[in-house]
């Protein structure tokens, strides 16, 4: 319905409204990727002062006739602002600037649009979309207020706009019974997880920190990686193998960014809930950016959103090639003796070992490091052992035995101990 989009190639005009409490030069980069990312021919963004924003139009009457000249003079068809604006403050500045009018929400809408490919993630960006416009079908449809009337067109007495409002709520619920059985099925998947004891992990950070490069080098996976804002929207499960032998069950989920808009938090409840309901939280900085410690604030807030915010977390220091003095493979413990920080530069595949150990560290509460001693007649044992990746070396003895040198997780050891009577041969 809403879901389609038209392709670009629209002369675009950002306007900036300045906070003084922020860093203005690193805001107007991020709104500029985000204009980028949706397409069409950006001319300029403006940065603006304001403020206490005017009910009407937000900007100050001198500030909408300068902008309009501007608009004019470049002969610009969009208009976007890096802020939310209500419905009347939108219909008030396309009546005086004469080109449509794009707010902050609107502008993430419209690349979540572009990037959506599963059906799953269609319903999500179908359903805000359909909750954003809800209250600007006005905006659209003004000629239209008056009563049907007319032959044929005689009926119940509802204005078009009415109709519209209702068919919208029609939809509105149809996308969301279609995403409570997504959600009915994915806790399905979280129940047989549970049961077989396999934790869950979930990649969560700023928007392009690196999470689906990250998240292909750890899995060889083929998820659509760029360099670019929202290059991941559609979620994904693969099986991630760690140091030890263990494994765990990795979740790709889509980027955070600033005043990320609530309806959009809402609307990707379903996606989000892998992160909401993780065993860990693999927080995926871009060490190498100035604005990290702000953006850290940000994935935060929306972590605490979605009920996340309390769940453990390690932090991923990606692009640490491109800080100077970073030691790639560095993993930092906490107060805890627990690994809390891990240095690596997922694009060049480096630090993958040292932040493998980490996680496993973190989910099954440490390594352990048996010593076993296999008679000739274990062999069948000593296969075991090495297809589940845990020697770590091994040696003969002149006897013909077996003595190898193990490093598996606790509960990868537990389990295997249990099933196969391992403890018997331990030295």
């Amino acid at each position: 319905m809403f879901f389609e989009r038209e392709s670009g190639g629209e002369r675009i005009i950002g306007v900036q409204i300045v906070d003084p409490s922020r860093d203005a030069a690193s805001d107007k980069s991020e709104f500029k990727e985000l204009i980028l990312s949706a397409g069409g021919e950006l001319i300029e963004i403006i940065s603006l002062r304001r403020d206490m924003p005017r009910p009407s139009t937000y900007l100050g009457k001198g500030q909408v006739d300068e902008l309009a000249h501007q608009v004019k003079a470049e002969e610009a068809e969009l208009v976007i602002f890096d802020r939310a604006l209500s419905p009347t403050q939108e219909k008030n500045l396309e009546a005086n600037l004469k080109a449509r009018v794009l707010d902050r929400t609107g502008l993430i809408l419209d690349i979540f649009a572009s990037r959506a490919a599963t059906h799953e993630g269609k319903l999500q960006v179908e359903l805000a979309q359909l909750e954003f416009v809800r209250t600007r079908l006005i905006r659209g449809w003004t000629h239209l207020e008056r009563q049907k009337g007319g032959i044929g067109l005689r009926g119940p007495g509802e204005t078009q706009l009415e109709t519209d409002r209702r068919l919208l709520n029609v939809r509105v619920d149809t996308i969301k019974r279609r995403l409570k059985k997504v959600q009915s099925s994915r806790a399905q998947g979280r129940k047989l997880r549970e049961r077989s004891e396999t934790p869950t992990v979930a990649l969560v950070g700023y928007t392009n920190a690196g999470k689906s490069t990250l998240f292909n080098q750890l899995t060889r996976g083929v998820v659509y990686a760029a360099d670019q804002l929202f290059a991941t929207l559609d979620p994904t499960l693969r099986r991630l193998e760690l140091v030890g032998g263990s494994h765990a069950v990795l979740a790709d989920t889509v980027g955070f960014i600033r005043d990320l808009p609530h309806s959009l938090v809402q609307a990707f409840h379903a996606t989000l809930e892998e992160a909401a309901l993780a065993d860990l939280l693999l927080v995926v900085e871009d060490c190498a950016d100035p604005e990290r410690e702000d953006r850290r604030v940000h994935v935060q807030a929306v972590l605490d959103e979605i009920g996340a915010g309390d769940i453990p977390k390690l932090r991923v220091y990606n692009k640490a090639d491109q800080r100077e003095g970073a030691e790639i493979g560095r993993i930092d413990l906490g107060p805890n003796g627990k690994p809390n920080r891990v240095w690596i530069s997922a694009l060049n595949h480096q630090g993958m070992e040292s932040l493998l150990k980490a996680v496993a560290e973190r989910l099954d509460s440490g390594l352990v490091h048996p010593v076993l001693r296999l008679p000739p007649s274990q062999a069948k044992i000593r296969a075991i052992l090495h297809n589940a990746g845990g020697v770590k070396t091994e040696a003969f003895t002149e006897a013909g035995e077996s003595e190898l040198q193990l490093e598996l997780g606790k509960k990868e050891w537990q389990r295997l101990a249990a099933r196969h009577e391992l403890e018997q041969w331990v030295v």
